[in-house]
């Protein structure tokens, strides 16, 4: 299950969608920049017609702003269109993926006919991401018995929120180009750990895909927009498997806006980073809770021995607060959640909610 879900939380508890506190999706919680605003209101009459089919302005933003050819980006329905594209696009069959991360990357190899096989950060090792194994993997071009044709990397890897430095993603990226693999990359939430990104340097790396979302540090879930950046060539082969006009006018434009407003980011920069530490230390104080580091917008965090995630779960989905039960998520344990950093007043609210969970457990 993915988080974000509030419209059924809404109906089953009988509440207003406004009403729910969603910690289990890791959204800017400053919002989208307000020129985004402004500009969906002056567009309006953009309803009338398509969408430009080739989301030729916001391209050229983005090209502009990574100081690439924006013949390198292509645009999508949210990112997560362009990893169920990504299979055909490459002719991968077989993809190796470590976990924990996100599901889609898997459960998209499988609809496109594919297999996925799974390397395991280590527990013990805070699941740092880990570069060494994968390389060493890579060398010998087989995982588990199998033959792999394609590596994804979540980078800063969801749920976990763990980075690598960029030269170690480099190294990583040489090694598959060695093989002759492809290396797709997932860039959502980089936007808050920019030292650790590849792009723009990637761009040129012909076996490489990245992948960016508008949905997470520009606050646009609504609106599905992500892109890709790669050489021309890979650009074109995934062009083709995209349906025609998948980004909407208004997401387009929303975007568009949202990229092009450096002072927005910056505060949101600003803020994470100060709000992120504040979070981390009272997560840290409550009893028996192990907080994992991160380099993202959201904290993997394991309830106290004798917990379950499922339990606390659905105790505060009572109090219509949602979090991310990853109890199922390949690599976890049974006591791991997902936790966003939202503004200073919801946190609160949530750290007061499992400081009382917790307690409740402790005096019974």
């Amino acid at each position: 299950m993915h988080g974000g879900d509030i419209y059924s939380a809404a109906r089953e508890l009988e509440r207003d969608p406004t009403e729910i506190l969603d910690f289990s999706a890791s959204i800017n919680p400053l919002g989208p920049s307000p020129q985004v605003w402004k500009t969906i209101t002056a567009s309006r009459h953009l309803l009338n017609h398509y969408p430009d089919p080739n989301c030729w302005d916001l391209r050229q933003a983005l090209a502009t702003f990574w100081c690439i050819d924006p013949e390198q980006i292509v645009v999508g329905n949210g990112s997560t269109e362009l990893i169920e594209a990504l299979p055909r696009a490459l002719g991968i069959h077989r993809l190796l993926v470590v976990q924990p991360t996100f599901s889609e990357y898997a459960a998209a190899m499988v609809r496109a006919g594919g297999q996925a096989t799974a390397l395991f950060a280590d527990r013990s090792d805070q699941y740092a991401i880990p570069i060494d194994r994968l390389c060493h993997v890579l060398e010998a071009g087989r995982h588990n018995g199998r033959s792999i044709d394609g590596v994804v990397l979540c980078h800063p890897n969801s749920p976990t929120g763990q980075a690598s430095s960029a030269d170690d993603v480099a190294r990583l990226a040489k090694a598959t180009r060695r093989r002759g693999l492809w290396l797709v990359i997932d860039e959502a939430f980089a936007d808050y750990c920019p030292e650790r990104s590849v792009l723009p340097h990637a761009a040129s790396w012909p076996h490489v895909v990245i992948l960016r979302s508008m949905t997470k540090f520009y606050a646009l879930p609504g609106l599905r927009v992500g892109y890709a950046v790669a050489t021309r060539i890979t650009a074109r082969r995934l062009q083709r498997q995209l349906p025609p006009w998948s980004v909407s006018a208004m997401g387009q434009v929303a975007a568009l806006a949202a990229v092009n407003d450096a002072a927005h980011a910056r505060k949101s920069l600003r803020f994470m980073a100060h709000e992120r530490k504040r979070l981390r230390a009272l997560l840290v104080a409550l009893p028996g809770c192990v907080v994992m580091p991160t380099h993202a917008n959201y904290f993997l965090v394991e309830l106290p021995r004798g917990w379950h995630a499922h339990d606390i779960t659905e105790k505060l989905r009572r109090r219509c607060l949602l979090i991310r039960d990853c109890s199922s998520v390949p690599g976890t344990n049974l006591r791991s959640i997902r936790l966003a950093v939202r503004t200073v007043q919801d946190n609160d609210k949530l750290i007061q909610a499992l400081s009382q969970l917790l307690q409740q457990r402790v005096s019974s």
